[in-house]
Formats: C-alpha cells, structure tokens, sequence
C-alpha cells in the first residue's frame, strides 16, 4: 500500500470535520488508523470463529477520547466487508440492556435501526436482508434448472424456505420467529405490503401490547425488556441462513449502567451481561459476536461498575501474568494502551496531507513543526498516561486550519508563543465519581 494515499475531498471534509467535533467519522477510517495492531488482529480472530460457528464477547476498556469508538468503527467497517451484518448501538438514560420501564426494548430498537450491511451501510437494512434472502432462494431455485413458470418452481422455493424456517424452531422462541418470517414470505410472495409492514414492525420491536400484536398478525408475543437478546440470537442464526457471515452487536457507552442510581437495577443489567457472556462461551449463541465499549471505571470499579458484580469480575479480571508490554489479547478485555509518539507523529503527518488536498495548498507544516508539536503535546504533566489521541487531534486540526486562514502566521511562532494552550486532559481519576454527560466515547 502507497505511504500517502490522495483522499477525496468528500471524505476528507468529513474526517477532519468529525474529528474537529471530537467524534469518529463513519467513513474514511483507513486513511488516517494508526497503531492498535494488536487490538485490531484479536478482535479479527474473533470474526474468523464467528464465521465457522462460534461466538465472541469482548470489552474494549479505554478512557474517554483514548479511541475506543475509533477501533469500534474500524472493525464494524472491516465485518461489513466480510459479508456481516452489524448491529449499534449506545446506551443512554432511556437504553439500557434490562429495565422495567421500556429501556431493554429501547436498546433493542435503537440496533434493529442501526441494523447494516455492506450494501446498506448506514442502517435500516432489515426489509433489504428478508428481501433478498427470497430473492435469492429463487434465484437457486432458477439455477437448479426449473424456470419459473415450472408449477414445481413455487414448491421447491416453498422448501428452500421452510428449510430455513424450520432451522430456528429448536432456539427459544423460535416457533413465532419462524412463524413471523413464514408470513412474510407468503406476503412478499401475494404482494401484501401491508402485512409485510406489520411483519417487521414485529420485528423491529414496536408492539407494545400483545393483544394489538394478536389482532394484526395472529401472534400472541411481542418483543419485551426481558426477552429482546434471545431475538438477537435468532437472528443471528437466520442471518447465517439467509447467506449472511454472521451477526456483530456494538454497544457503546456502559458508563450509562454505571451511572443507574439504583443498585438492583444495576445489577440486573450486569446480570443481562453475564447472560450474554456465558453464551458466547459456552456455545448456546452461534454466528453472533458482542463487543461492548467502557472506561476503565465504569468496567472496573467494585462498587458500581461491571466489577461490582463478582460473577463478572471473577471471569473478567485480568490473570496474575497480564501486565503493561506483555497483554493477554485473547483475554475478555482489551485496554486500551496510549498511542505512542511515534504513532501520533504518523497520524498528524496523515491529517496534514489530508488537510492541504482538502483545501488546494502546498503543505507548509514540515516535519519538524510535528515533531515539534507533539513534544509539547506530550510535554503535559502525565501526558505518558492521561493523554488522549482526541485531545491531541483536535489542537492540531485547529492549528491547522489557524494557519491555513492566516497564512502570514508561522507555525513556529504559534507553536512557541503563550497562546497556545493545549486542550485539558479529560483525565478522570478512578476514585472520584463524575458527571459524564458532557463527553462523548
């Protein structure tokens, strides 16, 4: 691969005016990933077992603006080119994994919506996948050598798909599942958009009473707070039937559990996540994988973070051999280790070529001016842990756009004068309980 690869400039603008707001664009991620090798080929690994059958659970552990959204990003973009669909999603107030009031569903609504695919990559994907997947059991069918005309064509796609269906009976839940996609199937087929419509409001989550669900489609269960994950299984299994590789779920901000007032809701959403970890691990999920994104004190703090319920902690605790320089990747959790120097010199040179294409100049910044930079970037008391790629790449796109719009400023002069004052390290000690809302993973 070429050093320096010319982005366009639609993609440019996004990235840096993404990272200019402190949040990770959604297109353009190749161009501008550095370091993270270790962490990326792990979680590869994992997809590599999700395709043969298996299953996945990690925690991606970093403080706020360390690049755990970024690693998210990029892996979420790698599976879509696998042939996966993915699920994301970040919990709030209202969404959470387990409540008593909706927030279970709230979550499980907010990925059916974020639901992607390669072909459909910004989401709400879900009447593509199901329709394709009968598209293509015709298309086998036409293949096999009966023409659609043939009077034995709709029987032999009739199999093919309840061949399918019949595959999901066994999982929990299965029996309405498989009965939901049968109808659909047979709407698809008589061209009945409107039970079509009302088929994937079912399975989007949107019935929120039974009775309404029963009078529409003849089904007496709906989606619920409690049972919305067994649902993502089953889609994962359907998905994989239907020519999919398998099913990601991304769930970002776990603070949000962390900041639950109540202790027994917390735990019941701990409880959710234990659920889904043993799954993963002792086979009872197949061609799913779950990655879930936290600080380190929403993961690790024993009185309310994920570690404050011990059936977690005791199979998510670091062994006695893990240590900084010698990481166990294959462990549940990956932290997130600062970029280094030389790392972040790679990104700025990146960002500085992308910035002088975007906007038709010959780069000025040499090499020394970023060397120059990062030294007083990492010059911060405790810059060697606290620092963040967010804080550093947001002083350098504003540096950068500070001397492209005055262009009798030297970047030298910038660098040394008093007025250039970094940003202030989000640093949030593990000890002190903080509000989080203003900062964004």
């Amino acid at each position: 691969m070429p050093q320096k690869r010319k982005v366009p400039k639609r993609i440019a603008q996004t990235v840096l005016n993404s990272l200019k707001g402190g949040v990770v664009p959604r297109i353009g991620l190749p161009y501008i990933t550095v370091g993270r090798k270790a962490e990326i080929e792990a979680l590869l690994h994992d997809v590599d077992v999700i395709q043969e059958g298996g299953a996945s659970f990690r925690f991606i552990v970093g403080r706020y603006g360390s690049g755990k959204s970024f690693l998210l990003q990029t892996i979420r973009n790698y599976v879509m080119d696998k042939n996966f669909v993915v699920v994301d999603g970040d919990l709030s107030p209202e969404r959470r994994l387990q409540g008593s009031k909706g927030q279970g569903l709230a979550t499980y609504q907010e990925l059916i919506q974020n639901l992607s695919t390669k072909t459909r990559p910004e989401g709400g994907a879900l009447t593509l996948i199901l329709d394709r997947w009968i598209n293509s059991v015709q298309t086998q069918v036409a293949t096999e050598g009966i023409n659609s005309d043939d009077p034995r064509f709709e029987k032999e796609v009739d199999q093919k798909i309840y061949g399918v269906i019949s595959s999901l009976n066994e999982l929990v839940h299965g029996f309405d599942f498989a009965k939901l996609l049968s109808m659909y199937y047979h709407a698809y087929m008589s061209g009945d958009d409107e039970t079509k419509a009302k088929v994937v409001k079912w399975f989007r989550g949107e019935y929120s009473h039974k009775t309404e669900a029963k009078k529409e489609l003849g089904v007496d269960i709906i989606i619920s707070d409690s049972d919305w994950y067994e649902y993502m299984k089953l889609f994962a299994t359907f998905f994989r039937q239907a020519g999919y590789a398998g099913l990601m779920i991304m769930i970002d901000e776990l603070v949000n559990i962390y900041k639950i007032p109540n202790a027994i809701s917390r735990q019941y959403n701990y409880e959710k996540i234990l659920t889904m970890y043993n799954d993963t691990l002792q086979g009872k999920a197949k061609y799913l994988g779950i990655i879930m994104c936290g600080t380190p004190q929403a993961i690790e703090d024993r009185r309310r973070g994920v570690y404050s319920y011990e059936a977690l902690r005791s199979r998510l605790a670091s062994g006695k051999f893990a240590q900084e320089g010698a990481r166990d990747m294959y462990a549940p959790v990956i932290k997130l280790e600062p970029l280094t120097a030389e790392e972040m010199m790679v990104l700025t040179e990146k960002l500085a070529d992308m910035h002088a294409n975007l906007y038709g100049y010959q780069r000025t910044i040499t090499d020394d001016d970023l060397a120059q930079f990062i030294k007083i970037e990492y010059a911060r008391v405790g810059a060697d842990t606290n620092i963040t790629p967010r804080e550093i790449i947001r002083d350098f796109i504003e540096l950068l756009d500070i001397v492209w719009q005055n262009p009798d400023t030297k970047i030298t002069d910038l660098l040394n004068s008093d007025k250039f004052s970094y940003t202030k390290s989000e640093a949030v000690s593990d000890n002190k309980e903080k509000d989080y809302t203003e900062f964004k993973i």
